[in-house]
């Protein structure tokens, strides 16, 4: 059954954040071509939206659309001076939001955390917004917490991303996570974008550019994810990069806006996540494989990352299942 999105437009829309779930989304096919999701823009009153760009945009949908899909997107919207004083939604807003169905998931592009958070949606969740606004964000919402360095928060039924490319992000996030990987990664080659950023990679905020070519960890990266079955330590990657322990941690978090050992766990639990996906490999040939060493390793990296073992991951991802336990 082809999954039914939302996506709603408020007046000052940011335009190109509007139409990041759309394209994404359209992207996500089966093995034969049949689309996945379909996604539908409405508006309050099914009214004209002027955007952020200032031109206005034409929908076919009013708020009522809310109460009958299964995914709710809030396009960027940013936050007003009545939401900024008071932490209150607009009546409109607020009877807008009340219509969307108990079991719908809800994301929120960039600064748009802040509706949902004055809707009470976030209380008592972890979640994220532009890093600009992190600080006003948590000031006036105290009952959230809030992680200015990640991309995006899943909390299960209520998403929360940053700015910009992290709306990508999170909609190729959704996608793996309703039909796995190898079918996020056909739809970010179709948008021609990156098919996999962590949600607990940095935001990037005003990270320096290499200046020498030379200098950069971009090489080491390359050598290290050519051997994630190795037992790879912090020393062998700053001494493949020709540099001191410190000198190579401080450049990595620099480009990468990780630890490089932080980096490396994730790389090796994506690899894992792939072949149990792609392949009937048992649990313990995964942990060897993706450089875990064995299948206890495994098991407690997954439980503690994505909260289910490797075969329950297996199974919800429809790749082969396999006798032995998980």
């Amino acid at each position: 059954m082809v999954h039914r999105i939302a996506v709603l437009a408020l007046e000052g829309v940011l335009a190109m954040d509007l139409g990041i779930a759309a394209r994404v989304f359209d992207a996500a096919c089966d093995p034969f071509g049949a689309p996945l999701y379909s996604v539908t823009t409405c508006s309050l009153g099914g009214r004209p939206v002027r955007t952020h760009e200032g031109f206005r945009i034409v929908v076919d949908d009013d708020e009522s659309l809310l109460e009958r899909v299964d995914t709710v997107v809030i396009a960027t919207q940013e936050p007003g001076r009545h939401l900024l004083a008071t932490g209150e939604l607009p009546a409109e807003v607020a009877g807008a939001f009340a219509r969307i169905g108990p079991h719908a998931r809800v994301v929120s592009l960039c600064t748009s955390a802040f509706l949902l958070a004055a809707a009470g949606l976030l209380d008592g969740l972890r979640a994220t917004t532009h890093w600009v606004l992190c600080d006003a964000f948590a000031r006036r919402f105290p009952r959230v917490e809030v992680d200015p360095d990640v991309l995006f928060v899943d909390n299960g039924r209520i998403l929360t991303s940053a700015g910009g490319a992290a709306g990508i992000d999170v909609c190729l996030h959704l996608i793996r996570r309703d039909h796995g990987a190898a079918v996020a990664g056909a739809a970010a080659r179709r948008c021609v974008v990156a098919p996999w950023r962590e949600g607990g990679q940095a935001q990037f905020i005003e990270h320096p550019v290499p200046e020498d070519a030379d200098r950069s960890t971009s090489a080491t990266r390359q050598w290290a994810l050519n051997r994630l079955a190795e037992p790879l330590t912090l020393e062998d990657l700053a001494r493949h990069a020709h540099m001191s322990v410190r000198t190579f941690t401080r450049r990595f978090r620099n480009e990468v806006g990780t630890s490089p050992l932080q980096w490396l766990l994730q790389c090796r639990l994506n690899h894992a996540r792939r072949l149990l996906e792609s392949t009937d490999l048992t649990v313990a040939r995964v942990a060897t494989a993706s450089g875990f060493g064995d299948a206890v390793a495994l098991r407690k990296h997954f439980s503690t990352h994505l909260g289910l073992s490797p075969l329950a991951y297996r199974r919800a991802h429809n790749a082969p299942d396999l006798t032995a336990t998980g």
